[in-house]
This record gives C-alpha cells, sequence and structure tokens, in this order.
C-alpha cells in the first residue's frame, strides 16, 4: 500500500491509509476532531458576537526570551507542509526541530534565513521546497519523516514580544528503513578574514545527502564579488575536493554577475535563485546585499561517511588579479542523514546575528 509520501502530480490519485492531520493555534495537538474549539483564544473579542468556532484562537503570542513549542507529535510520520507568518526582527526568532528522542536539535536556524529571507526584508520565493508571498507569509515544503516523535520549537531571543499564525501539516504513515533526517544549520561570518574561505557546513558524519543552500552575502567593496569557487570534501577528503565549481553565481546556476544591462537582475525558480538584491538608498543604507537559494533537488550531493562544504569570497583588484574579500557572509546548510548527527557549532548569540 502506498504509503502517501514523496507526493507529485504523478502518485496524487494513488489511496493510501497514511492520515492527515494538522497543528495550529486551533488545534495545538492535531488530534482528530479536535479544531476550532476554543473558548479563550486571543481573538476572542473579535468573536465576541459569534462565539466557539469562529477564529477565536489564530496565532499565539511568544513573549521576549521564551520557547513556544509549535507542534509535538508522536510518530511514525512526515510533516509535510509549514506555513508560518512571523513578526519581528527575523533572525531574532529560532526555530529548531527535533527528531525522535534528540536532545539537541536536527535544525537550528533564525527563521528569516530557514526560509531564504535572510536580511530581514521580504523577498518573494518561488521554488520547490520553500515559498514566501505577499505580505509576509513563509512556506515550507521539504519532507521531513520522523520514525518515534517530532518537536518543533521557535525561540524569541528578541526585545519585544512577537505575533505568530502558523500550520504545520503533516501525515501520520509508515516510514521505510531507507528514509534519513532533515537537518538544516546556520552560520555566520562578519566578516570574513582576509584570504580565508567561508564554511558553509563542516563536521558533518553519517550517510546522507547534501539538498540545498540559502546565503546571505553582504559585499564590503565595490565591484563584481562572486568570483569564489563552492568546494564540496566527500568520505575523507583532503586538501582537494571530489568537486569543486566554478563561481559563485554559477554554483547558483545563473551566469556573468547576474547582469543584465548593467544591473543585478533578480530571479526565483524551482530549483535556484536570487530572489533579493537590497542596492540601498545612497545614503545611511548604502551597503549592498544579496540573498541567493540552491537546492539539489535533482542533483543532491551523496556522502557515505563524512561532509564539508566551503565557499571562496573572491572580486577583483588592479591588473585583473583577483581579490580576495572580507564580506560578511551568513548561510544555511539543508542536508538529509541518518541519525545521529554530530553536534552543531553554537549559534551565535543576539548581537552577532543581528542584521544593521
Amino acid at each position: 500500500m502506498f504509503n502517501g509520501l514523496g507526493m507529485n502530480l504523478g502518485n496524487l490519485s494513488r489511496l493510501s491509509m497514511a492520515k492527515t492531520r494538522s497543528i495550529s493555534p486551533e488545534n495545538f495537538t492535531g488530534e482528530k476532531g479536535k479544531g476550532g474549539m476554543s473558548t479563550d483564544g486571543p481573538a476572542k473579542e473579535c468573536a465576541r458576537d459569534l462565539g466557539v468556532g469562529w477564529k477565536l484562537s489564530p496565532y499565539v503570542k511568544i513573549a521576549a526570551g521564551t520557547t513556544f513549542t509549535l507542534a509535538e507529535i508522536e510518530g511514525p510520520g512526515a510533516i509535510q507542509q509549514i506555513w508560518m507568518t512571523p513578526t519581528g526582527n527575523w533572525r531574532y526568532s529560532i526555530l529548531r526541530f527535533y527528531w525522535d528522542d534528540e536532545e539537541t536539535p536536527s535544525v537550528e536556524c533564525p527563521v528569516g534565513d530557514f526560509f531564504a529571507n535572510g536580511w530581514c526584508q521580504y523577498a518573494h520565493v518561488n521554488s520547490l521546497p520553500v515559498c514566501v508571498n505577499p505580505g509576509s507569509a513563509f512556506n515550507c515544503y521539504w519532507e521531513m519523516p520522523f520514525r518515534k516523535k517530532c518537536r518543533i520549537t521557535l525561540e524569541n531571543i528578541g526585545y519585544d514580544e512577537m505575533v505568530l499564525y502558523y500550520q504545520i501539516n503533516y501525515t501520520l504513515t509508515d516510514i521505510p528503513d531507507d528514509a534519513a533526517y532533515f537537518h538544516a544549520q546556520f552560520r555566520r561570518t562578519n566578516p570574513l578574514p582576509y584570504k580565508e574561505v567561508y564554511t558553509i557546513l563542516d563536521g558533518v558524519s553519517g550517510h546522507g545527502q547534501f539538498v540545498g543552500c540559502y546565503m546571505a552575502w553582504g559585499v564590503n567593496n565595490t565591484g563584481w564579488w562572486g568570483e569564489g569557487e563552492i568546494k564540496f570534501f566527500l568520505d575523507g577528503d583532503g586538501e582537494f575536493p571530489t568537486i569543486c565549481g566554478t563561481g559563485t553565481e554559477d554554483y547558483f546556476c545563473g551566469s556573468y554577475n547576474f547582469d543584465r544591462n548593467g544591473q543585478y537582475t533578480e530571479f526565483s525558480t524551482p530549483y535556484a535563485g536570487l530572489p533579493q538584491v537590497i542596492r540601498g538608498d545612497g545614503a545611511y543604507k548604502c551597503q549592498q546585499r544579496f540573498g541567493l537559494y540552491r537546492w539539489h533537488i535533482m542533483d543532491p550531493v551523496r556522502f557515505e561517511s563524512d561532509l564539508k562544504v566551503t565557499i571562496q569570497a573572491l572580486g577583483w583588484r588592479s591588473k585583473h588579479r583577483y581579490l580576495p574579500l572580507q564580506d560578511d557572509i551568513a548561510s544555511v546548510a539543508f542536508w538529509y542523514q541518518a541519525e545521529p548527527h554530530a553536534p552543531f557549532p553554537a549559534l551565535p548569540d543576539r548581537d552577532y546575528l543581528e542584521v544593521i
């Protein structure tokens, strides 16, 4: 019997015994027949003439310095879609996902960067696993299987209370033995030391596949900034990698500086994009910043024991020579692997996370 996973247009007609469930502020547990029962939600005044069942609890408020559990699900099953609209500074809202009985998260990332909006300004994203739509609707379609349990939290490390509308759609079903667990890890280096490479991911130990990368790239020089090569060190590679790219815009499936008629040109496609170019106002907001994503959906980078991913930051200097840049670079690496996973580096503190 079809287990209801790996959904696409080609299998929508197949029947399955998988059970569809959904968690939102109107049904925190996702239990069958338990939605819309709130009698004392935050919107009760709006529904005071209508009563129970009329949108009493469409959102939650998360106080500064607190962590809210968005979902706690008994498996086996899989997350299939997430929608949310966080308010406030998106670098100050930290998403964490825990699979089965983990004590440390497999996903730890500011909410904006997780949804390819790392500069805390809206950018429309139209891709297969991530969609960001007006006004500030974050959507995720990464399939995330789990066997025993799933727990998802959001920590507000900001100074102010935030409001969150959200919905987590999932299925309860059998998980195949070869299904790996979803991981996402955030990093930031600001500024990148001279002649050093930026590390997107390191210390991964286990069997899995790298499936994508988002980068928030702040350029601290004039001129073109994307000559650097991305490198994938697989399964015991030493000084030299197995996979070596040809340039930053090449890796993100663009070419020639993303230039059309002398201007950077935004684009957003199912597998890759440059959805955000912040050009500045010529006064106080003058630093150019870029948001880029590349999803390895059709071409996952598979590893059997370990993985390291780096990228160079290169511009141009006199005499047609490369210039190692000292840029503000943040990234999110996305991958699947068998558990257990190696410990993540500590998330930067609030001041280091902040986008000025």
